[in-house]
């Protein structure tokens, strides 16, 4: 079992003990979807793969409280809020902008790319290097930039 599995597990327990409920039901619903996802490709996910799930999680609970923020509907988008910071905890630091631009920067000269056909080697390169420490669509933005700059 990949340690943030068993992590995720033992924060359930945790939960359990404590009778944290809410917390509980989203380290539920995400293992759920961890466990779903071995179901149907039968494999076993490493850890880089449940980061991947926790990203996607976290992405669709934040475009959930964007939604909830702009109708006004403040219970449902403390919900949401509530959800996005359980699931951080299970997330590693994020890289501050100043160390992603320069690991981009790396990248591109470490493959001497020099124009946009480049960007997928680029980004998967960096898809590997960043997982779960930066959002993708920045990383790609930085990429762009640098690549048309």
């Amino acid at each position: 079992m990949s340690q943030l599995k068993q992590t995720l597990s033992d924060s359930i327990k945790t939960s359990m003990k404590a009778r944290e409920l809410e917390r509980v039901k989203v380290l539920r619903n995400v293992q759920s979807v961890v466990k779903q996802i071995e179901i149907d490709r039968q494999i076993e996910l490493d850890d880089a793969a449940v980061l991947e799930v926790l990203q996607k999680q976290l992405k669709q609970r934040q475009e959930s409280l964007g939604i909830f923020t702009e109708n006004g509907r403040d219970d449902l988008a403390a919900k949401e809020q509530f959800e996005i910071d359980v699931i951080n905890e299970f997330m590693p630091a994020q890289m501050d902008d100043d160390e992603l631009a320069a690991l981009v920067n790396a990248e591109i000269q470490a493959q001497g790319a020099t124009s946009m056909r480049d960007m997928g080697s680029v980004m998967g390169a960096l898809k590997s290097k960043t997982a779960g420490r930066a959002d993708p669509a920045t990383i790609s933005k930085l990429v762009k930039n640098a690549l048309q700059g």
